[in-house]
């Protein structure tokens, strides 16, 4: 049997585990170390490549070039994001200059190594990342490995996820599947307590890392792990604990925060992640270090306390809240209901984390699972099965946001609801709006409110060749195929003729954190008042229906009604007009009504004209056939 796999692929460090002898093991280098710093060096005098984990740090130490870290909370998102992050003043980058698509994708500007710069994408970086643990593995090992599962953040997006298997292919990964962070956490988990006699249960995986937070619902019972709900934050981890650290850093040695050059904020980071982890098990540091400001070489103490860093940390911790709100809510459950929290991450460490897990589930957290390794673990069990183990292991997934189609008015029609079991498959039908309409539009988005503009767009594409039929006769069904990656693809095929088009959902850029929040924060804050906003949408919808009916019928058989009929259904018209621009709905409901009671009989006439059209010159026998 060919050998897997399972990365994690994580913000601050990354792991590489593979299953020997039935057991899975992180992979460690020479020095015994399982932690591979998720960080790059493009160095002013490396013409090819560039320098990953460790080499990197000690690389930028002696020689000028560029140090990329944390760049997984850039992966697969918009330009805007990273200038968020410079604007507030962690400047370990620099962006590339914005062209045609540069307010699309993150782009940073790194040495080509001939004196020169050029463009680095977070898929780059890493593909370096992985490319370091592939080698790691196979030197190791013995042997080529080119297939793997990657873990992502359970909170990814379409576009995030589809970022981190670019990563993998140009890493030379064959990637055998996207695995969420907390899934393959309790996996790892679940399987050591079902190995106790103690696997079995509702657990919540409470995984805060270095740069982001997943907070997920599951069920584990003799080797079958069903996710029930998932919420997170892809931009809150470690690194939001560092940040305010590296400032007082940096103001100790005379350099303010937003002006600091990216070397001197990697120092100062380096500082305070130092200071942190010394807090996790002391009361009181004082961690020296040095900052480069010019040609001078400053030392520097972070002389702390861990009171003094509780506060400064306390608002970022409290940002778990709504997650872990959201997650019990969906999955219909309260503390009690819980058999146990995991946590995982290496920020799980940070006694304040824990202090709040404890507060808030209303028990003492299970921290007998290794932070750093179980979700690495978990993804190489994952990578063994799906290379042709034979363990007894079932992983039913979710989708983190909803997923549906523009409708006429600008409403969402969705197909597959937030934290839908993944794989799934979703079909509806839709027809036309126009007589004579031969082509269909179809806008996918993602999100969670009721209009189109609160949603965000992640794909367009049309479906050609419909019949030339009358409104509303054609029939087309939409499918949408989200796969066990969460990789959505949607297809489109016209009944009558079979013509089918189909689009793999790649967007550019993901969701930013900020618009994740809003939309489901949105969603239950509006929720009344999208559903208001939709009825009167699809209420006016329905009018301009009735209306082009209506014209319709008086331009075709306009002789079948005398002058007064025709007035009346002409104010009965102008009723509706005016009423669908306004917003009272029950006003446009009575108008609508009003013309369907004033054209009745007309209606009634053109179908007597219609029968008769199709019986004459007809036989008593042909009409009887």
């Amino acid at each position: 049997m060919a050998r897997a796999l399972g990365i994690d692929l994580g913000t601050t460090y990354s792991l590489v585990a593979v299953v020997k002898d039935g057991r899975a093991e992180v992979l460690k280098d020479e020095h015994g170390e399982g932690r591979l710093p998720s960080a790059v060096f493009y160095g002013d005098d490396l013409e090819e490549g560039a320098l990953v984990g460790w080499e990197a740090f000690a690389a930028e130490r002696m020689r000028g070039g560029a140090l990329l870290t944390s760049t997984k909370r850039f992966m697969g998102r918009g330009r805007s994001t990273a200038q968020a992050v410079l604007d507030r003043g962690a400047r370990t980058f620099r962006l590339w200059p914005a062209g045609d698509d540069g307010e699309r994708l993150v782009q940073f500007e790194v040495p080509d190594g001939q004196g020169g710069t050029r463009a680095c994408t977070p898929v780059e970086v890493a593909a370096y990342v992985l490319k370091a643990l592939k080698d790691r593995a196979e030197a190791e090992l013995g042997e080529e490995v080119s297939d793997a599962v990657i873990t992502v953040p359970a909170y990814f997006d379409d576009a995030q996820r589809q970022a981190t298997r670019d990563a993998g292919r140009l890493a030379g990964l064959h990637v055998l599947r996207l695995l969420a962070e907390p899934t393959a956490a309790a996996v790892a988990y679940g399987l050591l307590k079902e190995a106790e006699g103690r696997g079995q249960g509702t657990y919540v995986v409470f995984d805060l890392g270095g740069g982001t937070f997943d907070v997920s619902v599951l069920e584990f019972d003799r080797g079958l792990f069903r996710v029930r709900a998932t919420s997170g934050d892809t931009a809150l981890g470690g690194d939001d604990f560092d940040w305010p650290l590296a400032e007082r850093v940096l103001r100790a040695a005379g350099v303010e925060p937003s002006t600091a050059l990216p070397h001197q904020t990697h120092q100062a980071l380096a500082i305070a992640r130092r200071t942190k982890e010394a807090l996790t098990d002391r009361d009181t540091v004082d961690v020296e270090g040095v900052l480069t400001v010019g040609a001078d070489t400053r030392p520097v103490t972070l002389s702390l306390t861990r009171t003094e860093l509780e506060r400064v940390i306390l608002p970022v911790v409290n940002r778990c809240a709504g997650p872990c709100e959201r997650a019990l809510v969906d999955a219909g459950l309260t503390p009690k209901d819980l058999d146990g929290v995991i946590l995982v991450g290496g920020s799980t460490r940070v006694p304040l984390v824990r202090a709040f897990a404890r507060e808030f589930f209303g028990r003492e957290p299970l921290c007998d699972a290794h932070p750093d390794e179980v979700v690495a673990v978990g993804a190489a069990l994952q990578a063994d099965l799906l290379a042709g183990g034979d363990r007894d292991l079932l992983l039913l997934d979710v989708t983190p946001l909803s997923l549906g189609l523009e409708t006429m008015g600008g409403v969402v029609d969705r197909l597959v609801p937030r934290n839908s079991p993944i794989p799934c498959t979703a079909t509806h039908t839709f027809t036309t709006y126009a007589d004579q309409q031969t082509a269909m539009d179809f806008h996918v988005v993602q999100g969670e409110r009721e209009k189109v503009e609160h949603c965000k767009s992640l794909a367009r594409f049309t479906l050609r060749g419909i019949p030339p039929l009358g409104a509303g006769l054609a029939r087309v069904a939409v499918t949408f195929q989200l796969d066990a990656d969460g990789l959505l693809t949607v297809s489109a095929r016209e009944q009558a003729t079979g013509t089918t088009t189909a689009v793999e959902v790649k967007p550019s850029y993901g969701l930013t954190d900020a618009e994740v929040e809003a939309m489901l924060m949105a969603s239950l804050d509006h929720a009344q008042q999208d559903i208001e906003e939709r009825l009167l949408i699809e209420k006016r919808v329905e009018a301009e229906r009735v209306l082009a009916a209506t014209d319709k019928a008086l331009r075709e058989d306009g002789l079948l009604v005398d002058v007064e009929e025709r007035a009346a259904i002409e104010r009965a018209a102008a009723a509706v007009r005016a009423a669908t621009r306004g917003a009272d709905r029950p006003a446009l409901e009575s108008a609508v009504e009003a013309l369907d009671a004033a054209t009745q009989e007309l209606a009634h006439r053109r179908m007597s004209k219609r029968i008769g059209e199709a019986l004459d010159h007809k036989s008593i026998d042909e009409v009887a056939r």
